[in-house]
């Protein structure tokens, strides 16, 4: 961690005395980077557009801001319990439930009243809650509007509106509800905004200067695509070896908590399935997940309750997993940035961790592209017979294509990239 804070102090800053008690409950006496930049802009009433790497205090910032704001200036005349005073609008499921956590820890004192609005369960629990009264609404774009619409509250009456992973918004079609969502708050000057991203692209841009005042730009290393502190590691390896090597990593590394990506919900089921087969304790988690049991695997895996979690991209992005020691691309993204995401859930926050690919036939192809956008090659290593773990097949899928047993081949001869 001595790495990822910086020398600037959450005392010396002018937060609401409820905020710094909130902040000594949650253990933060020094801000990181991206707090230290952002929150002297945000706290003097100017908007922010921020780019920072994943993992480095960005909700924090815009958390603390948006209370700050609150707390210090009375709720709109005419507005109703149920229309929220600040709105926090973000790409996933998983991070409007992490953002909502953070919420509540960090305003523990404030007495402010926290909402969450998303797609997949509890409608009309959600929908109760708001109506019993709301101050910080924080959701996902379609369930928000879906509310909206049906008159439960209004946004006439926000005094605050963050739009986060504003990047992942684009990438899943959401910017046209996010356009709807901040044309019916107050106008820019009116109002505290924030929109944070990972890139801050030409459209990013445009979107910052529609829908706010003037922002104060704020990037922290913005050309340092990867974390410093991520090993990365790429194997070249044929499909039908990559379970008996992936499932020889796992054994000669033993890590505590590991995430592996996959493409596909078929991979995830079928490397869940062949890592349970041999005594791995693996979950898979993909959108067809249903939502409570998707958090249910969240938490277990982040309490260490499961070793390995098998995901598609569903998980890649916006989530909080402390202690991540490994991320393994089972398959290689295809999508450039997409590699960047999933290898930034380890080395948080300063943490370090490693980052293993098996590039196969199938998805090589996506390898430059990849080290075009990170601006240097993957580190690639050899393997030989000894790291190709013998597999058991799980019962009922008979020789499935990459779940067929090892069997050693004549030749120990290292495997290296062409």
């Amino acid at each position: 961690m001595e790495n990822s804070l910086s020398d600037v102090a959450f005392a010396t800053l002018p937060l609401h005395p409820d905020l710094q008690r909130g902040l000594a409950d949650a253990g933060y006496a020094f801000c990181t980077p991206i707090q230290a930049q952002t929150l002297p802009e945000s706290l003097a009433g100017h908007d922010v557009m921020g780019q920072a790497q994943t993992g480095t205090g960005k909700t924090a910032a815009f958390l603390l801001a948006v209370m700050d704001r609150l707390l210090r200036q009375p709720a709109l005349a005419g507005r109703g319990d149920a229309d929220p005073r600040a709105l926090i609008v973000a790409p996933t499921r998983e991070l409007a439930i992490q953002i909502h956590k953070d919420a509540l820890v960090l305003g523990g004192h404030c007495g402010l009243r926290f909402g969450l609005a998303y797609g997949g369960v509890d409608y009309d629990k959600q929908r109760k809650a708001l109506v019993d009264g709301v101050d910080v609404l924080i959701g996902t774009p379609g369930r928000l509007i879906d509310y909206h619409k049906q008159h439960v509250f209004t946004l006439k009456y926000a005094q605050a509106a963050v739009l986060d992973e504003a990047d992942r918004m684009f990438d899943l079609g959401f910017i046209k509800d996010v356009r709807y969502l901040f044309r019916r708050m107050p106008p820019p000057e009116q109002r505290l905004s924030m929109l944070f991203s990972a890139t801050l692209s030409l459209r990013v841009s445009e979107l910052a200067y529609e829908h706010m005042n003037n922002p104060v730009t704020v990037e922290i290393a913005p050309d340092r695509r990867t974390a410093d502190k991520v090993t990365q590691v790429l194997y070249h390896v044929a499909s039908e070896e990559k379970l008996p090597l992936l499932l020889g990593l796992l054994k000669r590394d033993d890590p505590a908590r590991t995430l592996v990506f996959v493409n596909t919900k078929a991979a995830a089921a079928r490397v869940e399935s062949t890592l349970r087969a041999n005594d791995i304790n693996a979950s898979a988690l993909s959108g067809d997940v249903p939502q409570k049991k998707r958090q249910r695997l969240m938490t277990d895996f982040a309490e260490g309750n499961i070793a390995v979690l098998v995901a598609t991209d569903v998980a890649a992005r916006g989530l909080h997993i402390p202690d991540v020691s490994h991320v393994v691309n089972y398959d290689l993204p295809q999508n450039a940035e997409d590699y960047v995401h999933r290898i930034g859930r380890t080395a948080r926050a300063g943490a370090s961790g490693d980052a293993i690919s098996l590039a196969c036939e199938e998805y090589v192809f996506s390898l430059p592209e990849i080290e075009h956008y990170i601006g240097h090659a993957v580190p690639t290593s050899g393997y030989d017979e000894s790291m190709l773990a013998d597999i058991k097949i799980p019962e009922g899928e008979g020789r499935r294509r990459g779940n067929r047993p090892h069997r050693a081949r004549r030749s120990g001869r290292p495997r290296q990239r062409a």
